[in-house]
């Protein structure tokens, strides 16, 4: 059991497929929680989940509830413009649930009100409202991964033009 990334009735079918593509690239499970905005045969969805889709653990409930039935509650971490916590400060662990509101309702008020120690937020400056839902699961997700180290490039080469290769090629050690 690793992190997973949960939306709550999301509604923009390409910040889905994003998200998706995020999760494969970093194996992550993605949790939608139903009603969607857009059937999992999107085009828009599937284009931008590219030829990704093979590689993320779905999982696909029909409400709050399927959900809640599935996922304990203790490895459950909300994000949402209303926290008072930064995300930097989020106790993340290896079996954290990343738990994400819709792009036009946000975290439903029940989940603010019923977890207020649990919503954390992305800070930023008052000018702008709230973040794209695909970058703000980008930022929670990577810091996640950062602040637990979790190794994700595990079988992959250096690039061949990496600075290491370079310094190889010519002789000199990196």
């Amino acid at each position: 059991m690793g992190l997973s990334i949960a939306l709550i009735e999301p509604r923009i079918p390409p910040n889905t497929g994003n998200i998706a593509r995020m999760c494969a690239a970093t194996d992550t499970a993605l949790h939608l929680i139903e009603p969607l905005g857009f059937g999992l045969d999107d085009a828009q969805l599937r284009r931008a989940g590219l030829d990704y889709w093979d590689e993320v653990d779905l999982w696909v409930h029909p409400h709050w509830r399927g959900f809640r039935h599935v996922v304990s509650r203790e490895r459950c971490l909300y994000f949402s413009s209303h926290g008072t916590r930064s995300y930097l400060n989020a106790p993340f662990s290896p079996n954290s649930v990343l738990v994400f509101g819709s792009e036009t309702d946000g975290m439903p008020r029940r989940i603010l009100d019923k977890h207020p120690d649990e919503i954390f937020r992305i800070p930023m400056g008052p000018a702008v409202r709230s973040l794209n839902l695909a970058t703000a699961a980008g930022i929670v997700l990577y810091e996640a991964i950062r602040q637990m180290a979790v190794p994700i490039d595990r079988a992959r080469p250096d690039p061949p033009h990496s600075s290491a290769n370079l310094s190889a090629q010519h002789g000199n050690e990196p």
